[in-house]
């Protein structure tokens, strides 16, 4: 193309819009880059807990550790708090399971067992001892038994995964809302 007064060769320059960069940048979110980060979150806020962190504060800084974790490998990418959610469900799940694996292996090799077992009971009679109702004193000595303690351990580790996936999640919004905002601005 040419100039019509000066015949002067004509350049055509195209510019991609940043909103089409950055969307394009929101959607390469891959599962197999996310692990390595998620992973990290996870050993961090377990090491945090061990030295005194609150259990349900390690559960929402997994999900906000793992979002800060996969941006610093790729600081240009745009992560909504939805993407953020997602990271920080995958890092609950690890950190619970990392968190089980590591209690078990303190409990068999310490041969804690019998503390653990001591520590339910002393929980179930505080709970007791804070009612009269006899249907409910009723279900605190089914409770005390093998069964009863092989089921009350069941319902806390289910509840607790979901509350780490919950948690975690919710860390993992709030750090993408956060991140990106701080990023247009």
């Amino acid at each position: 193309m040419f100039c019509p007064h000066c015949m002067a060769p004509q350049i055509r320059v195209v510019m991609a819009e940043p909103l089409a960069a950055s969307a394009t940048l929101q959607e390469s979110m891959r599962w197999s880059q996310a692990i390595k980060p998620c992973a990290l979150a996870a050993l961090v806020a377990s090491v945090l807990m061990v030295l005194g962190l609150n259990l349900l504060v390690a559960m929402f800084t997994v999900g906000f550790l793992a979002v800060v974790f996969y941006r610093q490998g790729q600081p240009a990418l745009q992560l909504k708090a939805s993407a953020g959610a997602r990271l920080g469900a995958l890092s609950g799940l690890l950190w619970f399971a990392t968190s089980c694996i590591l209690e078990a292996v303190v409990v068999l090799v310490m041969h804690k067992g019998p503390e653990v077992r001591k520590l339910l009971m002393d929980a179930i009679a505080q709970a007791a001892s804070r009612t009269s109702d006899p249907q409910v004193l009723a279900m605190f000595e089914r409770f005390k038994t093998p069964e009863g303690l092989e089921f009350l351990m069941i319902f806390f580790l289910i509840f607790g995964l979901f509350l780490a996936v919950l948690l975690g999640a919710a860390g993992g919004a709030l750090s993408g809302a956060v991140m990106g905002r701080r990023q247009k601005g």
